[in-house]
């Protein structure tokens, strides 16, 4: 079976079974990752795990590692996107971003991102914030 046809069968199954919520957060972590290459970033990974907890992009930009958090809306009738992460998902993300740094072995500076993507098609938004959020000290 040619690679088109089996692209377009995995791609009715996914919106058929696919919440869109979660269609809209893939396109809006491609779009993300898109935009921060363009911007100079190298994108080492794409939904990293550790345990429940996960980084939707780690990227380094010159001599420093990102874990970027990306939102994605399709408006801002909620509220802007990077208002949804919580101090609950920070910490999560700074544990999973400590076990990444831990498996691998890297000595780097470490940085905190949040990429907002609000809208639909032409009339897309991406809002890329530098140090997003710090990390507690215990």
């Amino acid at each position: 079976m040619p690679f088109d046809a089996i692209y377009r069968i995995l791609a009715q199954f996914i919106n058929i079974f696919m919440a869109q919520h979660n269609i809209l957060g893939n396109k809006g972590e491609i779009l993300a990752a898109r935009y921060l290459m363009e911007q100079g970033f190298a994108i080492l990974e794409y939904n990293w795990r550790s345990g429940h907890k996960e980084i939707d992009l780690v990227a380094k930009e010159r001599d420093v590692l990102v874990f970027v958090e990306v939102k994605t809306r399709s408006s801002n009738h909620y509220g802007d996107a990077q208002y949804a992460v919580t101090p609950a998902k920070m910490r999560n993300l700074v544990a999973a971003a400590n076990a990444y740094i831990c498996t691998k072995r890297i000595d780097l500076s470490v940085r905190f991102d949040i990429v907002a993507i609000t809208g639909d098609g032409d009339n897309r938004m991406i809002e890329h914030i530098r140090d997003a959020f710090y990390p507690e000290l215990q």
